[in-house]
């Protein structure tokens, strides 16, 4: 499966998270210590938001228009969060976003 096929999906469960160099970091912001990223797949033809370092409520979306997605991280001891996948034709069509605890708001380019 690729492409629209994925969104909404799950990255790793639908083995867009494993091929061998296929999978990228297309763009990365920082926001205050978190880190979210727009990860693509070439191979699903997909995209998806991480969240890494972030703390316990922190929301992290990824979109496509008009497509959204969105994941929180909703344990304590977990710094990471995934987006579902949203289809794109290049990682360039995707961003993921971020909205921490405090309200600080921050997105990829």
């Amino acid at each position: 499966m690729r492409g629209d096929g994925c969104t909404g999906k799950d990255a790793e469960a639908m083995g867009c998270t494993t091929e061998a160099g296929a999978v990228t970091t297309a763009r990365t912001a920082t926001v205050g210590t978190t880190v979210v990223e727009v990860r693509y797949s070439k191979t699903c033809g997909a995209a998806w938001g991480r969240v890494t370092t972030g703390v316990a409520g922190t929301p992290c979306r990824s979109a496509r228009a008009p497509l959204k997605e969105t994941d929180t991280i909703t344990a304590a001891d977990d710094a990471i969060a995934y987006t579902p996948m949203v289809a794109v034709k290049d990682a360039g069509e995707a961003k993921a976003c971020v909205t921490l605890a405090s309200g600080q708001k921050g997105c990829t380019d």
